[in-house]
């Protein structure tokens, strides 16, 4: 028998794959050469202006190799891969994408920084950066306007790949922004409230300011570049929900939540604990004033924007808000467990535990209640039709995070009881020793609790609207013949395992069919089709996880569920045989019943 036409071609295209990804591998290492070896000519460039060799002869013999050897063979190397993109398979590969996806980052990232440090160096008694900054920015620039090129080239195309461009730069461009605006905002304020008038270097306070807006210009430009210019929030694909979902909320969701966290954390201990000088308590309420506003702005754009595209991604957004509002709150509530504990313990230490105290409160301050409007436990369903797809994942995900939890906080309670009982030091109780996993356990037990609550309701509201008779076949067994003219057994065998929705079907052939010194039925069989309706049909209301399948001559087809371990009544051999060849009017031959396989 000749093997499958596909089976010819598995080897040709695992080899083609390995081809591309040697050879896409190969180009991005010598793009990356020839760049570092063109930048570091130009930066002795710019700094001698007039001498090029001056001391450093081993770092310009490397420069050389690097431009002169390295940039010839990835300029060869990249001129043979662009004539095989004349062919679109090539084009569409998995190698083609890695390559353009890993250098347009690359050089993207490079470049961008490398100009902003150019400019911010002119901020300040900083210009000796200036060459690097200037030599790193023209030759990534350049590297990146030729690969945005090829992505966009009219006959060539990479069409399939414009939503990871834009992924690549606003999520780039998004985070450098944000990062930068914080940094600003909270120098900003912090002048604003500690009234500090100069920086550890004796420069003005607005040097760091500027720089810091600088940089967030930059990022804010990457990132409508690539967003709206580059059309990234029109794209419906599932990377650019994903984007949305884990920058644009879920990251942002714990930089504002976090940062209102220390802000009230630090309002706290304004009012009821100052054991610390007023300088060191209001030293982080700047950050986290920057942090709350930037980290909420962010939230909330891409909050409207996920509301405005799929049902899937708004309902993502409200499970991802509120898995990150629950961790703030489970943290408090572990931190103020391990307050009121160590208040138990040493009524004594009243600062240490009244600044935990008031850690916890303000964490459970700030979660709680996001978390109640994301997740409104007052309007959970009440009936299967209201449970939004990805709820019972998001449960059970919450139940078994909580979980891992909640056994790793029990080992270290354990270690800890032992270490108190076996060790010879005293001093400390041991309540003070499993504080604090103590607490965690507390939180991490309410949180599984009350979601394995949720998940055995919604189990409850969907297995009442289940069929009552839903169909458990999980093995076939067919007996069939192989005879000249009739069906192959293997194609009613693969009809046979759709129809019951994945069986495994095991396929046994009649040695009284078409066998050696037996002639062959001269009965016309019916069509595959045919025979598939009809054991579909006999099939039907059947509920045995073990069927036997019949294929008879002339297409007569008869089921006989089996009774076996799973159903408390296992069978001899001898009393398989007899149900199995026995019919309403004919008996078995010794030669079928020998072909009977024995029930698992």
């Amino acid at each position: 028998m000749s093997a499958p036409a596909g089976t010819a071609a598995t080897p040709a295209g695992g080899l083609a794959t390995l081809r591309r990804l040697i050879m896409y591998g190969l180009l991005f290492a010598l793009v990356l050469i020839a760049a570092s070896g063109v930048g570091g000519l130009l930066e002795r460039l710019f700094r001698t202006a007039s001498t090029l060799v001056s001391g450093d002869v081993a770092g310009l013999a490397l420069s050389l190799a690097f431009t002169l050897i390295g940039g010839p063979l990835a300029l060869l190397l990249w001129w043979i891969v662009w004539r095989r993109l004349d062919d679109e398979s090539e084009r569409t590969a998995a190698g083609w994408g890695l390559y353009l996806t890993g250098m347009y980052a690359v050089s993207l990232i490079v470049a961008t920084t490398s100009l902003l440090d150019l400019a911010s160096s002119f901020i300040g008694a900083q210009e000796s950066r200036w060459p690097s900054a200037l030599a790193n920015g023209l030759v990534w620039t350049a590297i990146w306007v030729w690969h945005r090129w090829m992505w966009k080239h009219p006959r060539k195309p990479s069409s399939h790949l414009e939503d990871v461009r834009a992924v690549v730069g606003s999520v780039f461009g998004l985070l450098l922004g944000a990062g930068a605006a914080i940094a600003a905002l909270s120098a900003l304020l912090d002048i604003a409230i500690r009234g500090f008038t100069a920086t550890a270097s004796f420069e003005p306070w607005w040097f760091d300011v500027l720089r810091s807006v600088l940089w967030a210009a930059g990022g804010a430009l990457v990132w409508w570049w690539h967003w709206f210019h580059e059309g990234g929030r029109r794209f419906r694909t599932g990377l650019v929900d994903v984007a949305i979902i884990a920058v644009g909320i879920f990251v942002a969701g714990i930089t504002a939540l976090g940062g209102l966290g220390v802000v009230l954390f630090v309002l706290l201990r304004l009012a009821f604990d100052r054991t610390d000088p007023l300088t060191v308590l209001l030293e982080p309420l700047a950050p986290a004033i920057a942090a709350a506003v930037i980290g909420a702005v962010i939230w909330r754009y891409h909050r409207t924007a996920a509301a405005q595209r799929s049902t899937r991604t708004r309902r993502a957004s409200l499970l991802v808000t509120s898995a990150v509002a629950l961790a703030a709150a489970a943290s408090g509530v572990g931190v103020v467990v391990n307050a009121l504990l160590a208040a138990a313990v040493s009524p004594l230490a009243g600062g240490a535990t009244r600044t935990l105290l008031l850690g916890g409160i303000s964490s459970l301050a700030v979660g709680g209640p996001v978390w109640w409007l994301a997740w409104k436990p007052r309007h959970q369903p009440r009936t299967a039709d209201q449970i939004p797809p990805g709820r019972r994942v998001y449960l059970v995900a919450f139940f078994g995070v909580s979980a891992v939890v909640a056994l790793i906080t029990l080992l270290v309670i354990g270690y800890r009881l032992f270490e108190f009982l076996l060790s010879d030091i005293t001093g400390g109780s041991v309540l003070d020793r499993i504080r604090a996993p103590l607490g965690l356990l507390a939180a991490a037990g309410l949180v599984a609790g009350y979601h394995f609550a949720l998940w055995r309701h919604d189990r409850t509201l969907l297995a009442a609207v289940a069929p009552a008779h839903k169909r458990v076949i999980e093995r076939v067994t067919l007996i069939s013949g192989y005879a000249p003219g009739t069906v192959d057994p293997e194609a009613l065998a693969r009809g046979i395992a759709d129809a019951t929705g994945g069986a495994k079907v095991t396929t046994w052939l009649r040695a009284d069919d078409g066998g050696p010194g037996l002639p062959p039925s001269t009965t016309v069989p019916p069509s595959v089709e045919e025979l598939t309706g009809q054991a579909v049909t006999a099939l039907d209301g059947v509920t045995a996880r073990h069927v036997l399948v019949l294929a008879g001559p002339g297409g007569r087809m008869e089921v006989i569920p089996l009774a076996g371990p799973d159903s408390g009544a296992p069978m001899s051999a001898d009393r398989l045989g007899r149900a199995a060849v026995s019919g309403p009017q004919e008996r078995p031959s010794s030669r079928f019943a020998q072909f009977i396989p024995p029930v698992d």
